[in-house]
């Protein structure tokens, strides 16, 4: 075995941010999929998974985006989103942080 360079798990976790943070192309993207696990929390943000027949995502809705929101999102419904995807080291997972979501199926002037 080759001798590597030994590193902490926060210094992984940063790394991998950083490069996730430099992709240009996750920095602005649109996704489709069903809503499952829907939570609005009291402080205004709103927590879900967003998955289709093979994936899952981790979704994340702050306060200030989910109260531009013109309808109810619950889980089951298909909707598309659009944000950024962004790891949260403390966690070591990457997730979609939303900032804008429609009904599958709705125009501009359905919503």
């Amino acid at each position: 075995m080759t001798q590597q360079q030994t590193i902490s798990v926060t210094e992984l976790n940063n790394r991998i941010r950083a490069l996730l943070d430099s992709d240009q192309f996750l920095s602005a993207v649109c996704v489709r999929g069903e809503l499952s696990n829907y939570k609005a929390y009291p402080s205004g943000h709103h927590y879900f998974t967003l998955k289709d027949a093979e994936s899952s995502l981790r979704c994340v809705m702050f306060k200030s985006a989910a109260s531009r929101l013109r309808f109810r999102p619950e889980s089951g419904m298909g909707v598309t989103v659009w944000g950024r995807v962004a790891a949260y080291p403390r966690d070591g997972v990457y997730q979609l942080y939303c900032s804008d979501m429609m009904p599958e199926g709705a125009g501009d002037l359905q919503v």
